[in-house]
């Protein structure tokens, strides 16, 4: 049995330490937000927080997540639709949508770490891969989500930080 802390709440789980945290969240847990994608963390579908920090989970043992706070795009804002997942509706951010959970969250640990981020920083930063090429409004709506978050501090936590 594993413990773990996902989206704030301690479970047991019951797996083997070596299994990728993305199927304890998916098949374990019911938390199919997290996505799999190519299953060798290049793609970043799979994408979560842990500890703060964007992981791609398709190939982080979830033993290594014991005593760390993991964080799923189920639970990116507990209070409601965060001024990125705004953002991401303003600029239509999504085609297919498939990847767009593992970006949410990598976008979201980006914002908390750099609440401006410039183009370079975003194309850096953000190593996730859009099949269908949005990569102008991903980038339009990082920006647009800094901006209103710069302006009103208080729900900075909504870019992805613990609550």
């Amino acid at each position: 049995m594993l413990k773990l802390n996902v989206n704030g709440v301690d479970r047991q789980v019951d797996a083997a330490a070596d299994t990728p945290l993305l199927w304890v969240l998916r098949d374990n847990l019911q938390l199919t937000g997290t996505k799999f994608g190519c299953g060798a963390a290049l793609c970043g579908a799979c994408t979560v927080h842990i500890d703060g920090a964007a992981m791609r989970s398709c190939k982080f043992p979830a033993g290594a997540a014991i005593g760390k706070k993991i964080r799923t795009i189920e639970n990116l804002d507990a209070d409601g639709l965060s001024a990125l997942q705004q953002a991401w509706i303003k600029h239509q951010v999504p085609q297919c949508g498939y990847c767009q959970s593992g970006m949410l969250m990598a976008a979201s640990a980006l914002i908390r770490n750099n609440p401006a981020p410039s183009d370079a920083d975003i194309d850096n930063g953000i190593t996730n891969i859009c099949r269908c090429g949005t990569y102008q409004r991903i980038r339009a709506a990082i920006k647009d989500a800094a901006t209103t978050l710069a302006k009103d501090k208080p729900s900075a936590v909504s870019a992805g930080g613990e609550k």
